[in-house]
């Protein structure tokens, strides 16, 4: 990713503009278990950018 990430947990607004994707496919991602491993604040959804970081490499790496 050539963008640096933030220090800080993502929300699902952040990555789908990381990403440039409509924030219902992140939601869509978690429900069908294919997009970054998230976990769960209370009722808020949070990404660490270190496992968007690793699944998007992935996502490189299958495509190459």
């Amino acid at each position: 990713m050539a963008r640096t990430l933030p220090n800080r947990y993502l929300t699902p607004i952040d990555l789908a503009d990381l990403l440039g994707v409509p924030v219902e496919t992140v939601y869509q991602w978690r429900r069908k278990h294919t997009g970054p491993r998230g976990f769960r604040v209370g009722r808020h959804l949070r990404f660490d950018p270190e496992d968007v970081r690793a699944w998007v490499a992935t996502l490189m790496e299958e495509a190459a």
